[in-house]
């Protein structure tokens, strides 16, 4: 039986994150060809907003929630995430890949910021079928707030418990998490508090690598590792090959 991966591209790497939600669909073209030469893989794929969406979501503040009458920002940012996942799964099918975009506001519940529900069997019944869901960082209606949004990080660490997966990868802008300019070849729960691990200097109301790097030793303590690497060292992850990165592990 083949791995069953999540992979997660970066919103830096298909976005241009200093321009109004600008595609970078030469970065988009040279990912799908990488997951195009691996078709027995059986890959969900979950990529982040970028510029197409965490500018909407900073301008309406859903970091701290929605309230009544003032919903907008629910359905701007929306838009944009979905326009973002139109491009990807749109990108993915042009090289052949049977991608089809699924949208976390549809099946996802949080409370506190949280996800607490997501519904993974339709996944698991396109997964069945051959097929890559292909899932996005988004606003979902949260129990406590009202609304939150819930970054691809957040999701990854949910559905690769969830869908049972054996690999999780990063695909970054970054050769691996750094330290000092260098990259950090592991991290675990004991050696992380000795690291200088920066934000993104971008808008980021997901919390930048800090932010991936607490999700993935939550995903570590699950029993689930994750690959951290430049995107393009995709076709080296995916391979089962050394990729240059950094590893996360939960011992």
């Amino acid at each position: 039986m083949s791995d069953r991966i999540i992979l997660k591209l970066g919103g830096s790497v298909i976005t241009d994150k200093g321009a109004d939600c600008t595609v970078n669909r030469a970065a988009l073209a040279g990912i799908a060809a990488a997951i195009a030469g691996v078709p027995a893989a059986r890959i969900i794929v979950v990529h982040g907003a970028g510029s197409c969406g965490h500018p909407e979501a900073h301008r309406y503040h859903l970091d701290k929630g929605a309230v009544t009458g003032q919903t907008e920002g629910i359905y701007v940012t929306h838009r944009a995430v979905s326009a973002l996942n139109d491009a990807v799964t749109g990108a993915l099918r042009e090289a052949g890949v049977p991608a089809l975009g699924v949208h976390p506001l549809h099946a996802g519940v949080a409370d506190k910021g949280r996800l607490v529900t997501f519904e993974s069997r339709h996944l698991e019944q396109m997964l069945a079928l051959g097929m890559v869901p292909v899932i996005h960082g988004d606003v979902v209606m949260d129990l406590s707030r009202g609304a939150c949004i819930v970054s691809g990080d957040q999701l990854v660490r949910y559905l690769a418990v969830a869908l049972k997966c054996t690999r999780v990868g990063l695909a970054t802008d970054v050769p691996g998490v750094l330290d000092g300019g260098h990259v950090v070849p592991e991290i675990t729960p004991e050696t992380v508090p000795k690291l200088q691990i920066g934000n993104s200097t971008h808008t980021d109301v997901t919390g930048g690598m800090k932010g991936k790097i607490d999700e993935l030793l939550g995903l570590a303590k699950a029993g689930i590792g994750a690959d951290i690497f430049h995107v393009s060292r995709l076709g080296d992850f995916l391979a089962g090959n050394d990729h240059g990165g950094t590893k996360v592990r939960g011992v």
